[in-house]
């Protein structure tokens, strides 16, 4: 035998229903805190302070990634070529 029950209700009925707990209040205040996250780090990524942060490094910070691509690069290229 088969049956099928079909249910109208809303999301927050349902999650009564189920005896699951009202979240709402809790996942309006993560969404305010990402936003506000997001907003902060949105400001660090402008060019200009891109460019303060890899400044801070120094030249020795620069010419060690400069050798680290470098390397990268050679690698990659040994790896391409025929044996």
């Amino acid at each position: 035998m088969k049956m099928t029950v079909e249910v109208e209700c809303t999301p927050e009925e349902a999650r009564s229903f189920m005896g699951l707990p009202d979240v709402s209040g809790l996942n309006a205040r993560m969404v305010e805190e990402m936003q506000a996250r997001m907003t902060e780090n949105m400001a660090r990524l402008s060019p200009d302070e891109l460019i303060k942060s890899w400044s801070a490094f120094g030249a020795g910070a620069q010419e060690q990634f400069r050798k680290l691509m470098t390397q990268a690069v050679d690698i990659g290229m040994s790896a391409t070529r025929p044996k």
